[in-house]
Order: structure tokens, then C-alpha cells, then sequence
């Protein structure tokens, strides 16, 4: 007896991926080059590097493995996702970061801006994980890295927007660009499928795995891009007392959202990372930690009640289904990240009578609103052509579910 469970990715992935993996050596080949020219900082810059790719790998791998069928497609396609999306960004961030067209010199700081940029396409991911198969997610990949290096690139030479903050955007434009793809593919789900979309004892520890990863490193993540020694420290000394408070409101508020007291794994799953994406932004210009730490509150707020909030009116409304929650994770204290810096700049403005910051407000402002706009423009437009019969998408009784995709050999044969 034939599996219930056809091979529907084998015909063109393989030769796809593979076609796609020699495109980018050829292109490294001869449109790239190592950097030979600048001070060796390797020994420097490589410790913050290091926790970027664990936060990638570990952290946003287990985070969405929660799901009671679904956890080896979530960290095994995580990976894939950030091997190619690694590739792709280094070499579209040369190309349009350089004035003229030559040869991409290839820097750690480079590679650590690829590996943040590919953070975006993680993020997004938990919106379709489980109802989209690779071959969709490697044209998923390609889409939004670029879409998000563009975005970047416009903040930049346009907006003349700091480096660092057109980075910390990236909350708000993954989100919404994952809530984009995942309009486009929601459907309705068969009967079978909402107990596969639901969580497990064992895979939620393995979720929370991932979240005390991202917890630990997320400082890191917060002042990678940050140069100057103050900067760096406040950025990192105000994204621990963020995510430390946002821990505490988190575990404090699902226990009083429950009608018995008791905590939801879920929300402690994301809301304890809300602080770290709401003090991204302004991070670096947070003079006292107390602000940090009302930063870390709301942010743990926000979150808890987009999860009890969301799934009940917004999403059923629109006809979305958000997978791993990346709207109260990411969204909506990505938003709050992005609004918290505008006020810290209009404060500045105040203080200082200085026009010049009140003209960099309406940039800053305009810079938050590309970021969503971006992401909701360009997640519509991969949705749509996700949707082409082409790629073979899975049909809904196979969604969220290992067994579409990976060998069990502990399985009874043919099954």
C-alpha cells in the first residue's frame, strides 16, 4: 500500500536548490573577494558574531518546535533557511552597499549582517510553518531577504537612517511579512489538523529550550551593530533589564489571564522575549534602566495580550492563522520598539530645542512606517506567488506534519 503521504517535494527541490546553491558559488566566485585591507578585528567582533548564528540556529530552530508533529520540519528547515538566506544576503548587502559594481569584499562584519538579515526569514517562517513545504520557503527566503536589503538600503542612503536602527525594523517588517504570506495561504483547516497544530509536553520544553537561548543572547544581537564602547554597553545593559522585566510580567500575567491561575507555555514561549525586540531600537540612547525596565512591562503586556486577544478576534477575522504567534512576539512590540524611540527622540528635541532632531523624528517616523509597509507589500507579493500550483504546495490534510516531509524509520513500512 502506497504512503498517504506523497513525495511531493522531491521533483524539484533537489534540482532547484541545487541549481540555486551553484548560481551563488559562481557568484562568490567572481564577485567576491575577502578583505585584506582593514585592521584585523576578528578577535572583537567574532564573540557577538558567534551569538547571532546560536540565536538563528538554536534559539528562533526550537522556538518553533512546539508544535506535537512538527518539530523536526522546524529546526531541520530552520537551518536550511539560514544557510541559503546567509548566502544570499551577503551578497546582496555588498552589492548595494557599495557604491560602484566590483568585487564584494567580504568582511566578519559583513557575514554578521548577512546572518541578522537571514534572521528576518526565520522570524516570518513561524507564520507558515507547517502549511508551506521547503520548495516554497526557499522562494520564500529569496523574496524576503531581498525585499528586507532593499527596505535597508532605502532607510540608509534615502532616510539617512542609522545602520542600527533600520536593523532593529526588521521585527516589525518580518512580522507582517509572515502575517502576508500566511494571508495568502490560510485555508480552511479539515477537522484532523487542528489537533496537529496544537502543542506537547516534550516539544514545548524543546520550544523553551529555544526561548532561554534567544533570552541570553538577545543583547548581544541588540549591539552588534553599535561601534561606540558606551553605546554598546547601554544597549546591552538595557536589553537585559528589559528582558528580565518582560520575563517577570510575562509568567505573572498568564497566570492571571487563566481562569484557574495557571501559566500557558505558549505565552512564556514568546512573551519573555517581547522586552528584548521592544528595546532594540532605542536601546543604545536609554539613559537610566528604569526606562529599559517600563520598556520590558509593557512589552511583556503587549504580548500576553496579543495572545489571548489575536487568536480570538483579529486572526479568525481576517482569515489568518499565525502558526508560532510572530504578531505578539515580533509585531506588536517590534511597534512599540519603534514608537518608544520616535518619543525618546521627541523628548531630545524638547530638551535640547534642537529642530535638526525634531526633522530626524518625522525620518525616523517614515522609516518605522517603510518597515511595515515593506513587509506587508512584499509578504503579499510572495504569498501570491507562493499560491501558484508550481510549487506543489501541501494539501491541507498534510499540514503540520512531519511525516510529509521526513523518514521515520520507526514507522511500519508503507506508512
Amino acid at each position: 500500500m502506497g504512503s498517504k503521504y506523497p513525495r511531493s517535494v522531491r521533483g524539484c527541490l533537489p534540482l532547484w536548490a541545487l541549481t540555486l546553491e551553484v548560481a551563488l558559488i559562481l557568484a562568490f566566485f567572481f564577485f567576491t573577494s575577502y578583505d585584506t585591507s582593514s585592521k584585523d578585528r576578528l578577535l572583537r567582533t567574532y564573540p557577538a558574531f558567534q551569538d547571532v548564528a546560536v540565536m538563528a540556529a538554536l534559539g528562533l530552530g526550537f522556538l518553533s518546535s512546539s508544535l506535537r508533529r512538527l518539530g523536526w520540519s522546524s529546526v531541520g528547515f530552520n537551518l536550511f533557511m539560514l544557510g541559503l538566506g546567509v548566502q544570499w544576503a551577503l551578497l546582496l548587502d555588498g552589492f548595494l552597499s557599495q557604491p560602484s559594481f566590483g568585487k564584494v569584499a567580504i568582511k566578519l562584519s559583513s557575514v554578521q549582517r548577512a546572518a541578522m538579515g537571514a534572521v528576518s526569514v526565520l522570524i516570518s517562517a513561524g507564520a507558515v510553518l507547517g502549511k508551506a513545504n521547503l520548495v516554497q520557503l526557499v522562494l520564500m527566503v529569496l523574496m524576503e531577504v531581498t525585499a528586507f536589503g532593499v527596505m535597508r538600503m532605502m532607510s540608509r542612503q534615502i532616510l539617512k537612517v542609522e545602520d542600527h536602527i533600520s536593523m532593529m525594523h526588521m521585527h516589525v517588517f518580518a512580522a507582517y511579512f509572515g502575517l502576508s504570506v500566511a494571508w495568502c495561504l490560510s485555508r480552511p483547516l479539515p477537522e484532523g489538523a487542528e489537533e496537529k497544530a496544537q502543542t506537547a509536553t516534550s516539544p514545548s520544553l524543546f520550544a523553551m529550550l529555544g526561548t532561554l537561548f534567544l533570552w541570553m543572547f538577545w543583547p548581544s544581537f541588540n549591539s552588534a551593530l553599535l561601534d561606540l564602547p558606551n553605546e554598546k554597553k547601554n544597549a546591552v545593559f538595557n536589553t537585559y533589564y528589559a528582558l528580565a522585566v518582560s520575563a517577570v510580567t510575562a509568567i505573572s500575567t498568564s497566570i492571571l489571564a487563566h481562569p484557574q491561575g495557571k501559566i500557558n507555555m505558549i505565552h512564556i514561549h514568546n512573551a519573555v522575549l517581547a522586552g528584548g525586540v521592544a528595546v532594540g531600537p532605542s536601546c543604545h540612547l536609554i539613559p537610566t534602566p528604569w526606562m529599559a525596565m517600563v520598556l520590558g512591562l509593557l512589552a511583556g503586556l503587549i504580548s500576553i495580550g496579543g495572545a489571548k486577544c489575536l487568536l480570538v478576534c483579529f486572526n479568525p477575522l481576517l482569515g489568518i492563522h499565525d502558526t508560532c504567534g510572530v504578531h505578539y512576539t515580533f509585531g506588536l512590540p517590534g511597534l512599540l520598539g519603534g514608537a518608544a524611540y520616535i518619543v525618546l527622540m521627541l523628548l531630545q528635541a524638547y530638551w535640547t530645542r534642537n529642530p535638526m532632531i525634531s526633522y530626524q523624528v518625522l525620518i525616523d517616523t517614515g522609516a518605522l512606517s517603510l518597515a511595515m509597509a515593506m513587509g506587508l507589500v512584499s509578504g503579499l507579493l510572495t504569498g501570491l506567488l507562493l499560491n501558484l500550483k508550481i510549487w506543489r504546495a501541501p494539501h491541507v490534510a498534510k499540514y503540520f506534519d512531519d511525516q510529509a516531509y521526513w523518514e521515520f524509520p520507526h514507522l511500519a513500512v508503507g506508512f
